[in-house]
C-alpha cells in the first residue's frame, strides 16, 4: 500500500497542475498499467476457482450465454483479504477447452501466480502470466454512453463493470491492438481513474486494500458484488458468513477529502497509514489507507464518520480536516443509526 501511494505521490505536482475537473469531464479511456491479466485453462478450472473465490463463477462456465465478467477476491483462511480478480470467459472459446481471464493487481502477481499454484494440488488446472499479450482498460466520465457488447474485430468486448453502473466500463484487450472507443485526443491518465474511485469509496487491488488484513465487509466488497452467500463453501468463508450474519458492521472504508482551516484542498499532505480522529476527542475514529493529492479513502467507525462538518482531522496535523463524503450507492442499511434499528 505504502509502495504504490508513495510512487503517486512523486508523480503529483505536474499532474495536479493539469488535472482535469472530473465533476465536468466527459467520456474517456485509459490503460490501466497497475493491473496484470493471467489465465486459467484446463477441464478443472471452475471447479478450481469455485472453491477459492469468494464469487460464483459457474455464469461463466456456459457458453450458450453472453457472460459477464464477475468480480470476486481471494482470502486467507481467516478471512482476510489477499487479492482481488475481474474474471472474464473469452470471447470465442474454444469448445474443447476451458478457460477463464482474469485482470489482477499487477505489482503483486508473481507472488499470487505463487499462492494459486500452491492451492492447485493436483487439480487440473494450467495457471499463467499473460500480461506481455494481453492488457486492461476502463473507460469512465460523465455522459458515458457504450453498448456493452461493442467489441474488436476479433471478439474481445467492453463489459459494465460488474462493481458499479457509476465505474463505467471495463474489459481486456490483446496488447497489440487498440480497444474500440479509444480516441487518442480522449486517453487519460490512470490517475484520473484512481480519482475517479477515490470520489466514490471504491478500492481495488492489494495495494489499496491491505492484503492479510481487510476484513471484506469492512472494505465494502459485498455492495461491490465481490461476495456470493449462496455458492457454498471457499477459502475463508466461514469469516466472512458470519461476520455478514451477525448484521452490524462498525467501521466501513469511505471516501474523504483534506481540508485546510481556511477550507481550501490540502493536497500532497496526508499519508497513508495516517490517523483519522476526533477534533474534541483526541480519540482515534479511523486510519487513512490511500490518500491522492486531496482525496483518500480512510476506514472509519461510522459512529464518527458523518458527524457535523469539522469533527475529524489528522493526528499530529491537527490544521488539516478530514471531511468525509456520503457514497451514493450505499445501501440505507449500512449507515450505523439504520443497523441499529434492526
Amino acid at each position: 500500500m505504502h509502495g504504490l501511494n508513495s510512487s503517486l505521490r512523486l508523480l503529483t505536482s505536474k499532474f495536479f497542475s493539469t488535472q482535469p475537473n472530473l465533476h465536468c469531464a466527459g467520456p474517456t479511456a485509459c490503460l490501466l498499467k497497475t493491473r496484470s491479466i493471467i489465465r486459467f485453462s484446463g477441464p478443472e478450472t471452475f471447479k478450481f476457482l469455485q472453491g477459492l473465490l469468494t464469487n460464483d463463477v459457474r455464469s461463466l462456465d456456459d457458453p450458450q450465454t453472453a457472460a459477464a465478467p464477475v468480480y470476486a477476491a481471494m482470502l486467507t483462511p481467516q478471512g482476510r483479504f489477499l487479492y482481488d480478480f475481474f474474471l472474464y470467459r473469452p470471447p470465442r472459446p474454444d469448445p474443447g477447452e476451458l478457460e477463464v481471464y482474469a485482470d489482477v493487481d499487477g505489482s503483486v502477481v508473481d507472488e499470487l501466480l505463487a499462492a494459486l499454484k500452491k492451492y492447485r494440488l493436483r487439480s487440473k488446472v494450467d495457471i499463467e502470466n499473460v500480461g506481455e499479450d494481453f492488457s486492461c482498460w476502463q473507460r469512465f466520465g460523465r455522459g458515458l454512453e457504450l453498448d456493452s457488447s461493442q467489441g474488436n474485430n476479433i471478439g474481445w468486448n467492453w463489459h459494465n463493470d460488474p462493481r458499479l453502473t457509476c465505474l463505467g466500463y471495463r474489459g481486456i484487450f490483446p496488447s497489440n491492438a487498440t480497444p474500440p472507443l479509444v480516441e487518442e485526443d480522449k486517453e487519460t491518465d490512470e490517475r484520473n481513474f484512481l480519482l475517479w474511485r477515490l470520489e466514490k469509496g471504491v478500492a481495488e487491488g492489494s495495494s489499496e486494500i491491505p492484503k492479510g488484513e481487510a476484513i471484506p465487509l469492512e472494505y465494502n466488497l459485498v455492495g461491490l458484488n465481490a461476495i456470493s452467500f449462496d455458492k457454498g463453501c471457499y477459502v475463508g468463508q466461514e469469516l466472512v458468513a458470519r461476520t455478514h450474519h451477525r448484521g452490524v458492521i462498525r467501521k466501513r472504508l469511505i471516501p474523504v477529502r483534506f481540508l485546510s482551516i481556511s477550507a481550501k484542498e490540502a493536497e500532497q499532505q496526508v499519508s497513508p497509514g495516517s490517523e483519522v480522529i476526533g477534533s474534541a476527542s483526541k480519540k482515534k475514529a479511523g486510519t487513512v489507507t490511500t490518500a491522492l493529492g486531496s482525496c483518500g479513502l480512510a476506514l472509519v467507525r461510522l459512529e464518527e464518520a458523518f458527524k457535523e462538518t469539522g469533527a475529524l482531522t489528522i493526528n499530529g496535523r491537527e490544521d488539516i480536516k478530514v471531511e468525509t463524503i456520503r457514497p451514493k450507492w450505499w445501501p440505507p442499511e449500512w449507515f450505523l443509526h439504520q443497523q441499529q434499528k434492526m
